[in-house]
């Protein structure tokens, strides 16, 4: 595949990926993490390392549409957003201390349960 084809590619699936996030709420993850290691040929810790800063600015832009539509809870905001803040720490250390394939499967089966918890 030439590098502008590549490139044409990635642009297209992060709009998928914002669209995504937009809709469901977060998951965009979900989508830029095999597209980074399968399209981009990046290794796992570079593909889920980027993910995070892809879905920092989609989060934001998504949040913003929620919160002047009057869909946003300040109380579960600030509960929830500091364990949130805890766990993205943790997880960003851990995820350097793992092997890349750890890393891979780990992120499969998390996406394979959350699918299983989706349809029951």
């Amino acid at each position: 595949m030439s590098a502008i084809k590549k490139k044409v590619l990635l642009a297209l699936s992060g709009c998928a990926v914002g669209a995504v996030n937009g809709i469901f709420g977060g998951g965009g993850g979900m989508v830029v993490v095999p597209l980074l290691t399968g399209v981009a040929g990046k290794p796992p810790l570079v593909a889920h390392a980027t993910a995070i800063l892809v879905i920092l600015p989609v989060s934001l832009a998504s949040a913003a549409v929620y919160l002047w539509g009057g869909h946003f809870d300040t109380e579960l905001f600030l509960s929830v957003g500091l364990g949130v803040l805890a766990g993205g720490y943790a997880g960003a250390k851990l995820l350097r201390a793992i092997s890349p394939s750890a890393a891979t499967i780990a992120f499969a089966a998390v996406m394979f349960a959350a699918g299983v918890r989706m349809i029951f």
